[in-house]
């Protein structure tokens, strides 16, 4: 395992169209960091010029104390496991997983132990002699994984690898992966268009928008502390509540009021997480109209329109006692409201706008 370094990586293909622009990142040794975005965005880009599978326009990799950027992807000791599996639908697992091992004509014993040791920690061993066409999404994932395994990179990437399974099995492959993670020790860049994935598995998330990284840190700080509002809309689902208004200085005033203390005025918006709004009677608070709720079991999600016409979602303990049509009154949990610039999302507020 080794150290990852981007340093000003650019990439500009054909035509002008930027894919990478000016990103510099670091994932520490032993560490598991997730590129996150929508669609476009460059993170794909990102870890195909890691790879080598690309070359950048400007700046550098570094994996370890080795400047990678221009060695071709066999010298760079990575190993990349996919969305399509990419398995030999002619092998069998065994000679899939060892396929990168006999390439580089590795020991037939060692070539043996070492598959026979990752289909174990997969629990995949008693599908050695299966093909590929013989195993559910689930196993034919777990038999990529192996096959990054055995190579021992010291650097693992992992481009969008669950996005084919179904929820049930997603879920279940997402632990898999966490622990795997622990149990290897391993460097590991990821990249997904999930950011349920990237929150719930990584260690560091990197969001990203137009070939930039707008913000990187520990899954919670992205989410409690967003350094602005695209940040904030990407991170969290259901997504979060945006209001548009006014700060006065001291509150934000629109269709929704709270504290602010921003220091000055100017036209904004109030973000605000679901789970930080309370619903109740409408009195001291802002009235609006129920429009879906939406049972979860141990929650309830309830959307509802404000007068203004702009509409929110309010996450709630257990059993709503609220129906269709019903009116309430919705307010700000204090010291929960964040306050981002209209004009171009930049954050107004820290975390302290209770009194």
């Amino acid at each position: 395992m080794a150290e990852l370094r981007l340093s000003h990586l650019s990439k500009v293909f054909a035509g002008g169209v930027v894919g990478v622009d000016d990103v510099s990142l670091a994932v520490g040794e032993g560490a598991f960091t997730a590129l996150v975005g929508p669609s476009g965005c460059g993170k794909t880009t990102i870890l195909r010029l890691v790879a080598g599978l690309e070359e950048p326009t400007d700046g550098s990799v570094h994996i370890g104390p080795r400047d990678v950027t221009w060695l071709p992807p066999r010298e760079r000791d990575v190993a990349m496991v996919f969305q399509n599996y990419a398995l030999y639908p002619h092998l069998t697992v065994r000679e899939n997983i060892g396929f990168p091992l006999r390439v580089r004509k590795i020991a037939a014993p060692e070539v043996a132990r070492r598959v026979r040791k990752a289909a174990e920690l997969l629990e995949i061993d008693a599908l050695l002699e299966r093909k590929p066409a013989q195993l559910s999404g689930g196993q034919r994932q777990r038999a990529a994984l192996a096959r990054a395994i055995v190579r021992e990179p010291a650097l693992f990437l992992f481009d969008e690898p669950l996005s084919n399974l179904d929820a049930q099995v997603r879920a279940q492959t997402r632990a898999e992966l966490v622990a795997l993670h622990r149990r290897l020790g391993a460097t590991m860049l990821y990249v997904t268009h999930d950011q349920v994935e990237a929150m719930t598995m990584a260690q560091s998330v990197a969001v990203m928008a137009k070939g930039r990284v707008l913000q990187e840190g520990a899954p919670m700080t992205l989410y409690r502390e967003p350094a602005s509002l695209a940040v904030a809309r990407f991170i969290g689902s259901p997504s979060i509540n945006t209001v548009t208004g006014r700060t006065t200085g001291t509150r934000f005033e629109g269709a929704l009021s709270c504290d602010a203390r921003v220091a000055a005025h100017a036209e904004a918006v109030l973000a605000v997480r679901p789970e930080h709004l309370v619903l109740g009677p409408a009195i001291d608070a802002s009235p609006a109209i129920i429009t879906l709720v939406e049972p979860l079991g141990p929650e309830s999600l309830v959307r509802l329109r404000l007068r203004s016409g702009e509409d929110l979602v309010a996450r709630v303990a257990g059993e709503a006692p609220w129906h269709v049509g019903d009116d309430v009154g919705v307010r700000v949990v204090p010291g929960e409201g964040l306050c981002f610039r209209a004009s171009d999302g930049a954050r107004l507020s820290a975390r302290r706008d209770a009194p």
